[in-house]
């Protein structure tokens, strides 16, 4: 699997419930290959192989995906913490025998650098800034989903 990483969650890490005293670490991302598909990506593993996979890439790279385990996705449970993705499958990545590279930007098909600012939820599921202040009570306590661009960063 070739896409953009569109997304990228912390490691994280959990007790093993295997292996007592000891703990698991995960990290999951997003890759987009087309304008209407993306799919989330997990990796399970030690400390040095998730941080290091972490490490080896940022959003915005392209990222080629050997031999993940396809599953299908738990959605009420997984779109938690995860973005909704049209696809009913994750890719599950295993120390033992995925392999993720990085191209260089230069590498990089133009096709699939424009995918990274194309946003993921459809677009007449959104509101604006001028929505939410305009209808703010209405909106009280209203899970809502936001489309808007940073106009300054700083201190």
């Amino acid at each position: 699997v070739i896409g953009m990483v569109i997304g990228k969650t912390d490691v994280r890490s959990f007790p093993d419930r295997k292996n007592i005293g000891t703990e698991r670490y995960t990290f999951g991302f997003t890759i987009r290959d087309s304008p209407a598909y993306f799919i989330n990506v997990q990796s399970w593993g030690r400390e040095e192989y998730i941080r290091s996979l972490s490490e080896s890439f940022r959003v915005g790279d392209c990222v080629t995906i050997e031999n993940p385990l396809i599953q299908s996705k738990e959605a009420e449970r997984e779109e938690k913490f995860n973005p909704v993705t049209p696809s009913a499958y994750k890719l599950l990545l295993s120390e033992n025998h995925s392999v993720v590279k990085t191209s260089s930007r230069y590498d990089t098909d133009s096709r699939l650098l424009s995918l990274l600012h194309l946003p993921v939820k459809d677009p007449q599921d959104y509101y604006s800034l001028g929505d939410i202040v305009a209808n703010g009570q209405s909106l009280h306590g209203r899970v809502l989903n936001v489309l808007a661009a940073v106009m300054a960063v700083s201190e």
